[in-house]
């Protein structure tokens, strides 16, 4: 195939999925959406995860139009408070302030390329950008080092995983709507890992000091 006869493939499977919608998906769900826009949104969730195309937060939570919140990017960063502010902090902050959501929800995944990357970070020599937004993660990395051996890949990238979840929570809590809200009984945070192979949701357990799938 040639580059034009791939540009025009890939626009024609999104414009199909449009009339799709469209035709057949928007009209099942119109009494929602006619709610959600005469009486706004209301989304009970803030849910952060990552940008990786495989996984879907709408899907494996059967959320409908205003439930959640989401906010994507590499590898479900959140930067701690003041280090970089940008869009992911905007996102909290408004969710919290604005929305007044009653959770928010860090979902980390299998197989994560953020977190491989992480590993081979010589692999970001032409990504200078990504390279810099890692640093969000280097922490989990040092962590994972400490408790896990390199000698078993797969078991060091699962772990990685999880602690990356556990070290954004941490930076989640050190934004100042989230903290205040914390103190007041008045938030829930969670983190969660998707596995694609299983369809398994693993929440962290605190109690367990361990992810345990939802069940």
């Amino acid at each position: 195939m040639s580059s034009n006869t791939n540009l025009q493939h890939s626009l024609e499977r999104l414009l199909s999925g449009v009339r799709h919608f469209r035709e057949n998906e928007y009209p099942r769900r119109k009494q929602a959406y006619d709610q959600v826009t005469r009486e706004g949104q209301r989304p009970h969730t803030l849910f952060i995860t990552c940008a990786d195309s495989r996984l879907d937060p709408e899907l494996i939570t059967q959320s409908g139009p205003g439930d959640i919140f989401v906010a994507r990017d590499v590898g479900n960063l959140v930067p701690a408070y003041g280090e970089m502010i940008g869009a992911v902090s905007a996102v909290i902050e408004y969710a919290v302030t604005a929305l007044d959501v009653d959770q928010i929800v860090i979902c980390g995944h299998a197989d994560c390329g953020a977190m491989k990357a992480l590993l081979r970070q010589e692999g970001l020599d032409t990504m200078p950008i990504v390279q810099h937004w890692l640093r969000n993660a280097h922490a989990a990395l040092s962590i994972t080092e400490a408790i896990c051996s390199k000698s078993d890949e797969a078991q060091f990238l699962k772990d990685l995983i999880e602690q990356n979840v556990l070290l954004q929570l941490n930076h989640l809590r050190t934004h100042p709507s989230v903290a205040g809200r914390l103190a007041q009984g008045r938030i829930a945070v969670y983190g969660w890992v998707y596995d694609f192979g299983s369809g398994d949701v693993l929440m962290y357990q605190e109690a367990e000091n361990r992810f345990v799938p939802i069940r």
